[in-house]
């Protein structure tokens, strides 16, 4: 009777770790992991570049480490080299008077290309109106932020021939 009921007990063990590798077999994948490093900087540059498109200085704000530094080199009447730059409270401030809205919809282009991600640190080029700026991004407190930005102004369209 022992041997029988020790015989019953491994049958019925060995049928529920079967049962339980076939039901891991056909369970569905694992949620989606959260969206990559790539997209959530892709997504922080919009923020950015829609942000000020549409003079939503929050959305601006929330795509900025709060020391960031926005710089770009011009060139002065004699044509010698001038250094400009602003910081993210300017860059808000900028946004939320509604600078970006004087871009016709169909002008505002907004690009971003992920340029190269490593660790904690990445850097990217968005493509804008009249506008490249380079970005360098940082991952602070779990999320992508705009540290740096290095800009260019584009040249002016040449004028149609008549």
């Amino acid at each position: 009777m022992q041997r029988l009921a020790t015989l019953f007990f491994v049958l019925l063990l060995v049928s529920v770790v079967q049962l339980g590798v076939q039901a891991q077999e056909k369970a569905p994948d694992k949620a989606p992991a959260a969206t990559s490093d790539a997209e959530q900087i892709k997504q922080t540059a919009l923020d950015y570049i829609e942000g000020f498109y549409e003079a939503d200085a929050a959305r601006m704000e929330r795509s900025l480490h709060p020391e960031l530094a926005k710089r770009i080199v011009n060139r002065d009447d004699r044509g010698r080299s001038t250094f400009n730059h602003m910081g993210a409270m300017r860059l808000v401030q900028l946004t939320r008077v509604s600078s970006g809205k004087n871009i016709p919809k169909e002008k505002q282009q907004k690009d971003v290309i992920v340029l190269d991600i490593f660790g904690n640190a990445a850097s990217a080029k968005v493509v804008a109106a009249n506008w490249i700026d380079y970005m360098h991004l940082a991952k602070w407190n779990g999320r992508w932020v705009i540290i740096n930005v290095l800009w260019e102004n584009k040249p002016a369209p040449a004028a149609a021939a008549n």
